[in-house]
């Protein structure tokens, strides 16, 4: 068989150079291996499982390391680096880099995946035989993913950016594998491509595909509100010309929320006393 980067191959140890270990496919073709990768105990003769890539001169050669991911195979690839020029450099559990690309990227630079995140993807060689990273598309998504139990309703999982569009966002749970679609109005800010997230299931489909939400559940928000309202108190001497009387527009313009939101959040305070409301003006007890 010829000997293509990017696929693996059980080759024979024919005979060893100064630093390189040459191996054949019975039929003519060779390729070398660097000395220091051959198993203790390999002899000349034997066989070793190898995979293949472009070296840095032009030709082929062969390392045992076999990457978790091939042409074909899916898998995560986590992020080593990022630069605008290159694209993210990924790690494929082989001695080659390779590449994903600007133009395999999201268009907004902030969404690029930093370092440490993963990218769901497989391997693609160009014409010259270069490894590089390609993004798993949703049909590929549809055919991998596990189907979710209806016991997840309300759950929290972990899961990872795989696909990002104006109307929402699509994860993949980790390790599961179950798809979850989060609409916009589900999260705060959009996720990186690869970016990993807590992730709460509001709904569990007919075919096994889940919602999910990154907003906090209606008691955490009730939280984050109280407190919001409380250090703007602090921040106005104990004291503000907002109560539960004043209109949507200047609750949503002073605090970023809702009246009803807002509502809820003084009614807790009150409850608390940890407030009062005078003549128009909400007051801190503290």
């Amino acid at each position: 068989m010829a000997l293509h980067p990017g696929l693996k191959a059980v080759l024979q140890v024919k005979d060893r150079s100064t630093s390189q270990w040459i191996l054949s496919d019975g039929s003519g073709d060779e390729v070398m291996m660097n000395a220091s990768e051959i198993e203790e105990g390999q002899e000349i003769g034997e066989e070793i499982e190898v995979f293949l890539y472009r070296n840095r001169q032009g030709g082929v050669s062969a390392t045992p390391m076999i990457p978790h991911i091939l042409p074909s195979e899916y898998g995560w690839a986590k992020v080593l680096k990022v630069s605008q020029r290159e694209g993210a450099v990924v790690d494929i559990g082989t001695t080659r880099e390779v590449y994903l690309l600007p133009a395999d990227l999201p268009q907004i630079l902030e969404l690029w995946p930093k370092q440490g995140d993963h990218i769901f993807m497989t391997l693609r060689t160009d014409r010259h035989g270069d490894l590089y990273g390609r993004l798993a598309t949703e049909e590929k998504v549809l055919e991998m993913m596990e189907p979710a139990p209806e016991t997840l309703f309300n759950q929290n999982v972990q899961a990872r950016a795989y696909r990002l569009l104006p109307v929402g966002t699509f994860m993949l749970s980790v390790p599961e594998m179950y798809r979850i679609f989060i609409h916009e109005t589900e999260r705060q800010e959009e996720p990186r491509l690869g970016e990993e997230k807590t992730v709460r299931i509001i709904g569990v489909k007919d075919d096994g595909t889940l919602n999910g939400s990154l907003l906090p559940r209606k008691q955490e928000r009730l939280l984050d509100d109280s407190e919001q309202i409380m250090r703007y108190l602090e921040e106005s001497g104990g004291k503000m010309p907002f109560t539960d009387k004043s209109s949507p527009d200047e609750i949503l313009e002073i605090f970023g929320m809702s009246k009803a939101a807002f509502k809820r959040a003084i009614g807790k305070l009150y409850k608390n006393r940890q407030i009062v409301q005078e003549e128009g003006w909400t007051k801190s007890t503290k």
